[in-house]
């Protein structure tokens, strides 16, 4: 249980927009440590932008955190990330839904109509999709933190893979149960973006990205665009940027096959030195599970500047699902 090729800002030793996210994370989530979100603090507006969209799409807002909780590891599963599936079955133990929690790990679906067609849409089964921002908001959430959340931390949630035990899911989830009931306010995360800070400076007369029509105007398309803006940034550090963009396109969102084929086309005539960190945008946005330590290795970097590159990939695909989503969220 741990980060992988990173060290990220502890909650204790965060200043500046990292400390005020961390701050509104833990009153909200009732969690002093949330990996999936440390994983991004070498960049504090990614985590802003990240810990915004999560806030505003899974847990604000009066709509069932059941279904919510349904689509987060809809996604996940589909996505293989063990780590959020792990922790999102805990959430859905502290919504109350034992039984439901317990299905969906074993591989079930859900008894209840409604939920069942929740988690196919997620899955990718089928493409009729809802129309609530907050349910595409969470799809479109998870795909974006399990690539980054695969790529950076090992799979367990709990030390020792505790969560593996059905006794401790149920405890773990028993002491998430009053944050994750409780009704939190639309909104109060926004303050977050596009504000200038010492460590994450941005003009304020920045252009930014549209929310997206099918967010009806809310704080998840606020995020969303937010999201999508900063971690699209790091494809300025790639060459040819195109080369991700265009292979995404491409993808028919399964797993791409064993070896490195599917890679041949966008790596052709880059040289070792752009050819590395292309690679490693391709396989964040298609195969996270896949990078290697030889794969990071061969791109130097700092912290802030690999998890900005992984971001750029992930959130490549994010809008490649966004596009396959219905037609109302195509929109």
């Amino acid at each position: 249980m741990g980060f992988l090729h990173i060290s990220p800002v502890e909650p204790k030793a965060a200043t500046g927009l990292a400390a005020e996210v961390y701050r509104q994370q833990a009153a909200d989530v009732g969690l002093a440590r949330m990996p999936a979100l440390m994983a991004l603090s070498s960049v504090p507006a990614l985590l802003a932008a990240t810990w915004s969209l999560l806030r505003e799409s899974l847990m604000a807002g009066p709509l069932s955190r059941t279904e919510r909780e349904v689509v987060a590891l809809g996604v996940s599963t589909a996505n293989r990330c063990p780590y959020c599936v792990g922790a999102h079955t805990l959430f859905l133990h502290a919504t109350g839904d034992h039984a439901l929690a317990e299905t969906l790990l074993a591989g079930g679906r859900p008894a209840d109509p409604r939920q069942a067609a929740l988690y196919a849409w997620a899955t990718g089964e089928t493409r009729d999709g809802p129309d609530a921002p907050e349910l595409l908001g969470t799809a479109l959430a998870f795909h974006f933190i399990n690539r980054m959340v695969t790529a950076l931390h090992t799979p367990d949630v709990l030390p020792g893979g505790l969560q593996k035990t059905r006794l401790v899911r149920r405890a773990a989830g028993r002491t998430l149960a009053r944050p994750a009931r409780r009704l939190l306010p639309p909104g109060e995360s926004l303050r977050f973006l596009h504000t200038p800070h010492a460590d994450a400076p941005q003009p304020r007369d920045a252009p930014r990205a549209a929310a997206p029509a099918w967010a009806h105007g809310s704080p998840v398309g606020t995020a969303y665009a937010a999201l999508t803006e900063v971690a699209g940034q790091g494809g300025a550090l790639l060459t040819h940027p195109e080369r991700v963009a265009e292979a995404v396109a491409r993808w028919d969102g399964g797993h791409p096959p064993m070896g490195g084929s599917w890679l041949a086309d966008a790596l052709s005539g880059l040289p070792a030195a752009e050819a590395a960190p292309t690679r490693l945008a391709l396989l964040a946005a298609l195969a996270p599970y896949r990078i290697t330590e030889g794969d990071v290795a061969a791109w130097p970097h700092t912290d802030e500047s690999l998890v900005r590159l992984l971001a750029f990939g992930a959130v490549t695909a994010v809008r490649h699902a966004e596009r396959t989503f219905s037609p109302a969220a195509a929109s």
